[in-house]
């Protein structure tokens, strides 16, 4: 892996375990045993480096839209919650997550970006959502992007309490998330 893809990819552990405000360029030269004009000639500035690992989900979310394109609304479900079960595994929580709280105290553009690939996301979902509904697959009264906001926030939060309570209730969170879709 080249340096800028290490720099990104370093980044984006640090902003997902530490949270935006509590890494430095510093973290990432240490980690990568590089000096901090290395990180500046690929990145200016932490807004800059923050924007391309947003960016860095928003492809990692395409690609996996794509490999389930022709797959039936509950298998693209399935992929859509395997996102935050990687996050889990991994013992992170998802970028949004990491990112929102700090998103009204960095710059405009990082932000912009991090709204982009929320509503992205929410898209996705709630395009998920309607194809289930319409194919009898999922049930719910209230519109798609309603029921995809409640997922979303169900998943975000799950990642974060399950860092308390412990991994059983991120996966009881998930189950319930199902369920609750697919029982008429």
């Amino acid at each position: 892996m080249d340096t800028k893809s290490e720099i990104i990819r370093i980044g984006d552990s640090l902003i997902r375990d530490r949270g935006y405000h509590a890494f430095s360029f510093t973290d990432i030269s240490t980690a990568l045993n590089i000096r901090n004009a290395s990180i500046h000639y690929h990145f200016a500035t932490k807004t800059s480096l923050g924007i391309q690992v947003v960016r860095k989900h928003f492809e990692s979310m395409l690609q996996v839209q794509e490999q389930v394109s022709n797959m039936d609304p509950l298998q693209k479900l399935h992929s859509f919650l395997n996102i935050y079960v990687q996050a889990h595994t991994e013992d992170r929580v998802c970028i949004i997550g990491a990112l929102a709280p700090a998103s009204h105290a960095v710059e405009a553009e990082l932000g912009n970006e991090l709204s982009q690939f929320a509503n992205s996301v929410l898209r996705w979902l709630s395009a998920i959502l309607e194809e289930g509904q319409l194919s009898k697959v999922f049930f719910f009264n209230v519109p798609p992007r309603t029921k995809a906001l409640m997922i979303v926030t169900n998943m975000l939060a799950g990642l974060q309490l399950a860092r308390l309570t412990g991994s059983d209730d991120f996966y009881l969170i998930k189950q319930t998330v199902i369920n609750d879709l697919t029982q008429s």
